[in-house]
């Protein structure tokens, strides 16, 4: 029997572009300062849980948020490319309102969660899933009995809660995918389970001290 493997998986915190509801995909974003304050205060949080191993998408957004959790526990950040942010091509860089404006059939077809749409230069949702899935659970396969990080975007959050409720890749988004926001799951060769999700008190709890992790 493979014991289970706990995964704490965390969208990076904001950027200026999340802001503005512009798409950032593949495009190197920085986090702002309300975003690095974010990242401190959930690597705080997370200070005493017993991590193993950090991976995180290298764009720098993500890598920058896994940056203060690897600091919180003296650990290194390994990169996986499998846990980047969908590639968006054509869409990158424009605000949700100019797509709509400027490429409305291709807009709805993105809407719609057409799993096969990739925008020109971009990556389908079918194929974005499937990548994410194929890399948790390699990572996840790594660490039996054990607890890690995994640091990435929106879209990859989107998938992790998919998978782990069975939530067809067309459904309707009823959840959350907060920046920042801690999301527990359950890893076993069966697949993925859900713990919990979309917890952000430490991002309103003003008893952390934001300046212990400041860059």
């Amino acid at each position: 029997m493979i014991e289970p493997t706990r995964i704490i998986a965390i969208r990076h915190g904001e950027t200026t572009w999340n802001v503005d509801s512009r798409i950032q995909g593949r495009l190197d974003i920085p986090l702002n300062a309300t975003g690095r304050q974010q990242a401190s205060r959930m690597a705080l949080a997370l200070k005493s849980e017993p991590i193993a191993a950090i991976y995180a998408s290298d764009l720098a957004r993500a890598w920058e948020t896994a940056d203060y959790l690897g600091r919180a526990h003296g650990l290194g950040i390994t990169p996986e490319t499998g846990l980047r942010e969908r590639g968006f091509g054509d869409f990158e860089g424009k605000t949700f309102a100019e797509i709509e404006a400027l490429l409305p059939e291709q807009s709805m077809r993105w809407r719609k969660r057409d799993p096969h749409f990739a925008p020109a230069g971009g990556e389908s949702l079918l194929t974005m899933s499937q990548r994410v899935i194929e890399a948790t659970e390699r990572l996840a396969a790594r660490h039996p009995g054990e607890l890690i990080a995994l640091v990435g975007h929106g879209g990859v959050m989107d998938v992790l809660y998919r998978a782990a409720t069975r939530q067809h890749i067309q459904a309707p988004r009823t959840w959350t995918l907060g920046n920042a926001a801690i999301n527990r799951l359950l890893w076993t060769p069966q697949g993925l389970t859900l713990v919990g999700w979309a917890d952000t008190q430490h991002l309103e709890d003003g008893t952390l001290d934001d300046g212990l992790l400041a860059a």
